[in-house]
């Protein structure tokens, strides 16, 4: 039997998803769609003594968060990402009585829920606004001769909220002149260069980035100096 990896532990009981069949060490059903490892030998939920709890897929944060706290016994369900190497929470176990009751606190406040979320996604939306306007503003000030609509294209972009790229970082939140130089360089190859080209031809990425070094320099050279100019290529 194959051993599966080690889920992290947090606190509190963890329950898998496995990536591959598994049967119980104990009384050998399976294949599982959820199991417990003890000592390293995955179990069935009947088997660890959880079967009667029922799952609850991410996804609603309230709800989770009162069946847990009505809930005597729960268990946190993850599943390991190959690509990402770890694990990742997919929802919770529960009791269902639990469930039931937290459904019912959840209905009784949804309309103030759903009220409070409306004006934190419009906070959000205007902390947003701002901060892609102070990105834009850094870049024409590195970048004089930066188009304006371009600095506030780059500046979307790399700012976008969940995106994880560098304007969501720490150094760009921050505005740090690399963070802000990376994203221009970033737009720069994809949009001035045929560097997407040479990609979509096989070209591996480092050798991409050596072919096209000389044709973003001289972009960033010129907004640097001030002249409006957009090279083709």
């Amino acid at each position: 039997m194959t051993r599966l990896a080690t889920p992290p532990h947090h606190g509190g009981l963890l329950v898998v998803q496995p990536l591959r069949h598994k049967r119980c060490a104990a009384c050998r059903r399976g294949p599982l769609s959820l199991l417990v490892l003890e000592d390293g030998a995955p179990r069935c939920l009947d088997c660890a003594d959880l079967g009667h709890l029922v799952f609850l897929p991410r996804g609603d944060t309230a709800l989770t968060r009162r069946s847990r706290e009505e809930s005597t016994l729960s268990a946190v369900v993850v599943r390991f990402n190959r690509r990402k190497s770890r694990y990742e929470r997919q929802g919770v176990l529960v009791e269902e009585a639990a469930l039931v009751r937290a459904e019912r606190r959840c209905l009784a406040d949804a309309e103030a829920r759903r009220r409070r979320r409306a004006r934190d996604a419009r906070l959000r939306a205007a902390q947003d606004v701002r901060f892609t306007e102070a990105f834009a503003a850094e870049i024409l000030r590195l970048f004089p001769g930066c188009p304006v609509e371009r600095a506030t294209a780059i500046a979307a972009h790399a700012s976008l909220r969940g995106s994880g790229r560098v304007g969501r970082t720490a150094a760009g939140r921050a505005l740090t002149e690399g963070a802000v130089i990376s994203a221009v360089v970033a737009a720069v190859r994809h949009m001035d260069t045929p560097y997407d080209q040479l990609l979509m031809g096989g070209v591996p990425r480092y050798e991409a980035r050596r072919r096209i070094a000389g044709a973003v320099e001289a972009v960033l050279r010129s907004w640097e100096a001030g002249v409006r100019v957009r090279l083709t290529g």
